[in-house]
């Protein structure tokens, strides 16, 4: 039975994977952790074992494996991208020390690791569409040099040390539950709520800016399922790319005035986040992971829009 370590448990994908994972290994198994307890999230709290964790402290960190007989960490403590260019001495510390500690104690206490990096690894070196598996790697953030650099350390502690580690490079990721913390692609989930609110919503990223976007309950399939795949398949095992659409902002409108007909959207670009968003791909080429450990993403973007707008309303109590 794993025994299941969730760093940065109470981020956008934190708090719904650790509900997720509670529901499949049980909730004693699977152990939330972040820097500070929070009262919004007192209920996913009380549900099962929760420490306060700084993955920047090794000592506490190993103790905390220690005292649960965890086998498994997933890694999900880190510092976004508009985040992080706002802060790249956080970014770079977080990122890279704390992961560095994490695969340590893999190392040291037999662990398996999952951690994900982002479409952030590319640049605009990298060829736009249908982004190859293997390709150029030149970022032009802190996070994606982080991601990066994470890439090849996971690697290196595989090939090194037989550390079982595995990852997967999201795309934006779009939720009704928690919203996201510092990303370029946030708009994406934004746009949803000031539909319901204002029927209207001012975008910061660019009219025609394509991206790869992901819903969370596809996300939080791939990071079981990578889990448990089965190693004698993985070529590759901690940068597959994986995607299940991409969509530009009116791409977005489009869809949501399929349910709001007088939804309007504009513009008022900023230009940090923007240039970040350029410098990703328009699409990503999925197939190592389709063909190595069958991914297969169940929501289109008309899927994500009528789920998150009857979720949300729900939510924010608008029923019209």
């Amino acid at each position: 039975m794993r025994k299941i370590l969730i760093t940065g448990g109470l981020g956008q994908i934190g708090s719904e994977l650790t509900k997720k994972m509670r529901d499949i290994y049980g909730n004693d198994n699977v152990v939330m952790s972040d820097m500070k307890a929070k009262d919004t999230h007192k209920d996913l709290i009380e549900s099962g074992p929760f420490e306060v964790l700084d993955i920047l402290d090794k000592e506490k960190m190993g103790n905390v494996i220690e005292k649960y007989k965890i086998n498994t960490v997933v890694n999900l403590a880190a510092i976004l991208s508009a985040v992080g260019e706002a802060k790249p001495g956080l970014c770079y510390d977080v990122n890279m020390n704390g992961l560095y500690n994490v695969l340590e104690l893999g190392r040291e206490k037999d662990l398996s690791v999952f951690t994900p990096s982002s479409i952030a690894v590319f640049g605009e070196s990298t060829p736009k569409d249908k982004t190859p598996q293997d390709t150029i790697m030149r970022p032009e953030t802190m996070y994606g040099v982080t991601k990066v650099a994470g890439e090849n350390l996971c690697d290196y502690y595989h090939r090194k040390f037989g550390v079982d580690t595995r990852g997967v490079r999201f795309p934006g990721l779009i939720s009704n539950d928690t919203l996201p913390g510092g990303g370029t692609t946030d708009y994406a989930v934004h746009i949803y709520y000031e539909a319901l609110r204002k029927k209207k919503y001012t975008s910061f990223i660019d009219k025609g800016t394509q991206m790869d976007m992901m819903y969370m309950p596809d996300a939080l399939n791939a990071i079981v399922q990578l889990l448990e795949a089965d190693p004698t398949r993985l070529k590759h095992r901690n940068a597959f790319n994986i995607t299940a659409m991409s969509f530009d902002p009116e791409d977005m409108a489009a869809s949501i005035r399929k349910h709001i007909p007088e939804f309007q959207l504009d513009y008022d670009v900023d230009p940090v986040r923007q240039s970040i968003a350029n410098s990703w791909p328009n699409s990503l080429d999925d197939s190592e992971a389709r063909a190595q450990w069958d991914w297969n993403p169940e929501y289109l973007l008309d899927d994500v829009t009528a789920d998150m707008l009857e979720k949300l309303r729900i939510k924010l109590n608008i029923m019209c």
